[in-house]
């Protein structure tokens, strides 16, 4: 996952939402930009990772890439500073600040793999009974491959 926002749009808190959904310790989640990869251990493995404080040469000495192996869950902070080294099937999170202490999340799908997990979650959503979230929650999916919450 490649998570865009600027500083303090959750980020991290998202992190925390998916170990806890991975069923590891939501509480042991912390911002790794100074230890810049940390990891979790639940139904599946979680890497988070922080790229802010990182140039793109310092990228390739991380060893990021060897996360990526499809059965590790790995979200990536500050995914822009990577640019063309993100992997080609992710799932982009763009997270932004709205009022009252709410944020605006829009979810983008690029490859096959991210596009059915999106399709996975929009039709997960939808079967939700309504809650004050889930009405406040849009869910779009159109050619783009795009969806807003």
């Amino acid at each position: 996952m490649a998570l865009f926002g600027e500083l303090g749009t959750g980020k991290t808190s998202l992190v925390r939402g998916i170990a806890e959904g991975l069923l590891a310790e939501p509480a042991a989640v912390s911002s790794p930009t100074f230890a810049l990869i940390h990891e979790y251990r639940g139904r599946l493995r979680l890497i988070h990772t922080d790229l802010y404080r990182l140039t793109a040469a310092q990228l390739e000495d991380t060893g990021l890439d060897d996360f990526l192996d499809g059965h590790t869950v790995t979200a990536i902070e500050w995914a822009d500073r990577w640019g063309a080294g993100l992997p080609p099937d992710r799932l982009e999170i763009h997270l932004s600040h709205r009022p009252a202490a709410t944020r605006r999340a829009i979810l983008s799908a690029s490859g096959p793999s991210a596009f059915r997990l999106l399709a996975a979650l929009r039709t997960n959503l939808s079967k939700r009974r309504p809650t004050r979230a889930s009405r406040q929650t849009r869910v779009q999916l159109p050619h783009s491959r795009r969806a807003a919450f």
